[in-house]
């Protein structure tokens, strides 16, 4: 790996890091909002989208030019998808256990690793196929438990966000653009459809002021780090940095609302935060060794 590699691997891997981290406050931000589905949508995407304006206007001003924004039809399809995966996550929070949706989204480069080996040839390494195995039965215990105690719908809904977002990162890769501002703008689509749902009847949110910190400081951080990220890394690379949502926002909901997953999410959790971090733990002995060899 030559130093220019290395040096864009630090740097992909630092951005996705920070993003990790920031995106793990979503859901127990969304949980101290406390209101209804369709206002929380709308005033945290609306909130986004306001952020990523002004943030364009202040890059307009200090540099004399607009970045990119949407870089062509690659940058218009993973908007797409980071815009329904917004909705579909929502839906997830509010109709099944936080631990079930975290753990079921960490799904999320297992599905970037399938992409990748069948739209751009990047055939996962043994290790990664074994490890996906793993977090199909991991991913399968929660899912049917969710079955059982009624949750189904909303543990459906994490696959499909687990889903769209390894798309959308999927095609970042492939394009090798910068998407850094394509999930940032894709919150309009949210935003629309959450206010259009909620006006009518009036906006129902206890505490604003989280949602709006979280629409408006903590999701531009998380989106922009990852998706730029794909610039530097692969699909699968920066899926896993999505995980320490999966890590970190039970620890966050167990600290606030004393809210204590089921056995059997524990479980399942339990398998796909171990084939996870062996699969990481491969991954450096593997990026150690191959220098050498370079």
């Amino acid at each position: 790996m030559s130093p220019t590699a290395r040096s864009d691997h630090r740097k992909g891997l630092l951005l996705t890091a920070i993003g990790g981290l920031a995106l793990s406050m979503d859901i127990p931000l969304v949980r101290l909002g406390d209101g209804d589905i369709w206002s929380i949508l709308g005033v945290r995407s609306a909130a986004t989208v306001l952020a990523t304006f002004l943030i364009l206007g202040a890059m307009r001003l200090t540099s004399g030019r607009w970045p990119v924004l949407v870089p062509g039809r690659a940058g218009v399809l993973a908007g797409l998808l980071y815009g329904l995966s917004s909705l579909t996550f929502v839906l997830a929070v509010f109709n099944t256990a936080t631990a079930n949706v975290v753990f079921i989204v960490a799904f999320n480069p297992m599905f970037g690793a399938l992409l990748s080996w069948t739209f751009l040839k990047e055939k996962p390494q043994a290790a990664t196929l074994v490890a996906m195995l793993f977090m199909v039965v991991g991913v399968g215990l929660i899912v049917s438990d969710g079955l059982s105690s009624g949750h189904f719908f909303g543990d459906a809904m994490a696959v499909i966000s687990a889903l769209k977002l390894a798309a959308a990162i999927t095609i970042g890769r492939a394009s090798r653009r910068d998407m850094g501002f394509v999930p940032l703008l894709a919150a309009i689509l949210p935003a629309a459809l959450g206010l259009a749902q909620a006006l009518p009847l009036g906006l129902s949110i206890a505490h604003p002021g989280w949602i709006l910190l979280n629409g408006a400081i903590v999701m531009p951080v998380a989106f922009w780090c990852l998706a730029t990220g794909p610039r530097y890394l692969s699909a699968p690379e920066v899926g896993m940095f999505y995980l320490l949502e999966t890590v970190l926002a039970p620890i966050w909901v167990w600290l606030i609302f004393a809210e204590t997953p089921a056995a059997m999410t524990l479980l399942g959790g339990g398998i796909l935060v171990a084939a996870i971090t062996g699969h990481c733990f491969w991954m450096v002995q593997r990026r150690r060794v191959r220098p050498l060899a370079d």
